[in-house]
């Protein structure tokens, strides 16, 4: 049963300059000779080009168109609109544009195939009639399927690559450059699915109500060990032949943290005194790579163990600063002579910038400011600086310093003024309070004294009279 795909493609063009801006040629040519017609280096993750020759050179696709066909298909077993086990069966039109110089697997019509055996033999047995067969299930047409092809190639930024097939055979109007195969063959690479059919050099189909299983071959021979093509760090590839095209090959490959993408198209193949031939597709790919593992690594230009500044702060307890060290690593792609010291960090303490001081207790990977990474123009990110340790505050000083903010505010310094005139006219009460006190008790005593005076003089006349 025919399926439509779900895709959603963009048909909007990204200007080639806005593309370009994220990634950065940082070499020279290291290639005096380099046997191509066009190629290209460059790291996956983050699309930093490394080596470039003629990338935006337009170039028959060949068998390369395979890359775009099989990504749909994987896009479309992702959504669950197709699935690898369903089966397709071969229809009369799937050979409609396969003439006798195609290569194809031998699928006949009426013959039923799992789809995930006719992704294998479209990509590893570089058959063309299984690449029609699958446009057919995904899209109902084959028209209709070049058509999502265009339309998802436009949509990965790629301005120089037009399919007329789903398979590659030559046709004047199917191109493509270097950049925007490894485009697509970096997206492509993103889906563990792919990258599993692209990285099989050996594959057995199931057996089909037509014929045997069906044993596939590689045509990169990078993965193929001993012979004279294998390079081990090669973990995917395709690679395609033609008069009109040349020998092309795109293929990836992943040493020590590092993965590459080799872009190769129009090579040739060299006849040496001794008559053996070498298929330079295939050794341009493989020095591409030594070169570009050799001469590339991802370097920590910021450790987050890095204690890289220090902060003033006020009231802490047994401390005047606090260490910064970054949040976060920053990690770069560069060219082995890189020295360290040609990075210059740029440091924001966010209280010193606002003008206010910084002040105790500060805890252990609190955000105190920024740090920027530069070097020769190019920006390799920004990461917050934290505290490195806890810093107590000191509580003495913590209140001596509030008294003498308070004492230095003129509100607080006119309610001091009220209080203290209230206080002097609450002692000046007291005092005249306690000498109308002193007075009223003076005059008592003297009035006692009078009375007692006056009772013993009374008391003296009386005994007088008695006597007499």
């Amino acid at each position: 049963m025919m399926k439509r795909t779900k895709l959603a493609l963009i048909a909007v063009l990204i200007p080639a300059a806005l593309l370009l801006s994220t990634m950065s040629a940082i070499a020279a040519d290291p290639f005096e000779n380099l046997a191509a017609a066009t190629a290209l280096l460059a790291e996956i993750e983050t699309g930093t080009i490394l080596f470039e020759s003629n990338s935006n050179t337009r170039h028959p696709a060949d068998s390369l168109t395979k890359a775009m066909t099989i990504l749909l298909a994987v896009i479309e077993c992702e959504n669950e609109t197709a699935a690898p086990g369903d089966l397709v069966v071969m229809t009369e039109t799937a050979h409609f544009d396969i003439n006798t110089r195609s290569t194809t697997q031998n699928i006949r019509p009426g013959e039923e195939m799992m789809l995930i055996d006719l992704m294998y033999c479209a990509f590893v047995g570089n058959a063309n009639e299984a690449c029609n067969m699958i446009a057919e299930y995904i899209s109902g047409s084959i028209n209709d399927f070049i058509t999502q092809m265009n339309a998802y190639a436009v949509s990965l930024g790629c301005l120089n690559t037009n399919f007329s097939t789903t398979h590659g055979q030559y046709n004047e109007n199917q191109y493509t450059t270097a950049y925007d195969m490894f485009l697509i063959f970096r997206e492509a690479m993103k889906h563990q699915f792919f990258a599993e059919i692209a990285g099989t050099y050996r594959y057995d189909t199931a057996a089909t109500n037509r014929s045997a299983t069906r044993r596939l071959a590689s045509s990169n021979s990078l993965f193929i060990s001993n012979n004279k093509y294998y390079y081990r760090p090669c973990t995917a590839g395709i690679a395609s032949a033609t008069f009109e095209g040349g020998y092309s090959l795109v293929s990836a490959a992943e040493t020590n943290g590092l993965s590459l993408i080799a872009i190769v198209l129009g090579s040739d193949a060299y006849m040496h005194p001794d008559e053996s031939v070498d298929l330079r597709n295939l050794t341009e790919s493989r020095r591409l790579y030594e070169w570009g593992f050799s001469q590339f690594s991802w370097r920590i230009v910021l450790s987050s163990t890095d204690l890289i500044d220090k902060a003033p702060i006020i009231n802490g307890a047994g401390a005047d600063y606090v260490n910064l060290r970054p949040e976060s690593s920053i990690t770069a792609l560069l060219d082995n002579d890189v020295l360290p010291e040609e990075f210059i960090r740029t440091i924001t303490i966010y209280p010193l910038v606002s003008g206010e001081p910084l002040y105790a207790p500060i805890d252990s990977g609190e955000v105190l400011g920024e740090v920027t990474v530069v070097r020769n123009g190019i920006n390799y990110g920004t990461v917050l600086l934290i505290a490195n340790t806890s810093i107590e505050l000191h509580r003495i000083a913590h209140m001596k310093m509030l008294i003498l903010n308070m004492l230095k505010s003129k509100t607080a310094r006119f309610i001091i003024w009220i209080l203290v005139m209230l206080l002097l006219g609450y002692i000046a009460l007291v005092i005249r309070h306690n000498m109308i006190r002193q007075k009223r008790l003076q005059e008592a005593a003297e009035i006692r004294a009078r009375l007692m005076a006056e009772r013993e003089s009374e008391e003296r006349e009386r005994d007088r009279w008695s006597w007499e």
